[in-house]
Order: structure tokens, then C-alpha cells, then sequence
């Protein structure tokens, strides 16, 4: 009878290596694939969010001055663009260079009863916040009940 001994070999290692290989090239698609600077760390990162008025959109634009920001709204889209510009450095080398830079857009899908002409945007230390209301139909209304 033949034993086949699996000691130092892990069966389930290259399925781990695979796993982490496909997060790497989620978090940062354009990685090793010469498609220029592309990935999470180019786009800002988005909060959507319902609060009783409407929708909030959060995007973390740090480092971009609000007139370079824009925002816009096209047949139900709401668009954020703008550019990211590269960090001024003093005389060196990097060691590490993490931010990314460059031009950006970031669109989301409105819900139908957006009333996006009433749309505002603000930024605020690095934080743009753009609140689109509900239409005035889509919100819910108290009917009275009158005796007969």
C-alpha cells in the first residue's frame, strides 16, 4: 500500500495566490496593464446615501480646489469631474509615490424622482457634498380625511 504524503505541500495555496491577485486588479484595474493611471486612488471615493430630503453624494477631493470641481447633472446622470494635480515636490527622489494624479470623472444613475434643477454642491476641507431633492411629487403628502 502506497502513502502519498502532503507535508509542506498546500493544496489551497495557489487558489489563496489567485484571490489575492484579482483584489490587487480590482483596487487598481490599469496595474501592469499599461493602461495609464487608473484605479480607486485616481477617482475620488463616493458615499450615496437617501436622507429624508433627497440624495447626498459625498466625493473625497482632497487636495482639488472647489473651482476645479465640476459637478452636472444630463438626463438623470450626475457627473463629477475635475483634476487632480501632481504634488509639488522639493529636490529628491520619491521612495514611494501612493496619490495619483491626473483628470478624473466619477458618474452615478439618479433615481426618476430626482428634482435635479434644485441640486447643490459644496466642498468643504477636501469633502464635496452634492444634495439632489426629491421632486416635489415624489414626496409623500398628507391627505385629510373630512367626515361625510
Amino acid at each position: 500500500m502506497a502513502l502519498v504524503s502532503f507535508s509542506g505541500l498546500d493544496p489551497f495555496g495557489g487558489l489563496v495566490e489567485l484571490q489575492d491577485a484579482l483584489d490587487r486588479l480590482v483596487q487598481n484595474p490599469g496595474l501592469g496593464l499599461n493602461l495609464g493611471l487608473a484605479g480607486a486612488s485616481v477617482f475620488p471615493s463616493l458615499n450615496i446615501f437617501d436622507d429624508q430630503e433627497g440624495m447626498v453624494v459625498r466625493a473625497e477631493v482632497p487636495g482639488i480646489p472647489a473651482d476645479k470641481i465640476n459637478v452636472s447633472v444630463e438626463s438623470r446622470r450626475l457627473t463629477i469631474s475635475g483634476e487632480r494635480p501632481p504634488a509639488k515636490r522639493e529636490k529628491g527622489s520619491y521612495h514611494r509615490r501612493e496619490r495619483r494624479y491626473g483628470e478624473f470623472a466619477r458618474s452615478v444613475q439618479l433615481p426618476e424622482d430626482m428634482d435635479a434643477g434644485r441640486s447643490t454642491a459644496e466642498c468643504r476641507n477636501g469633502l464635496l457634498t452634492v444634495r439632489i431633492p426629491k421632486a416635489a411629487a415624489a414626496k409623500p403628502r398628507k391627505i385629510s380625511v373630512r367626515p361625510a
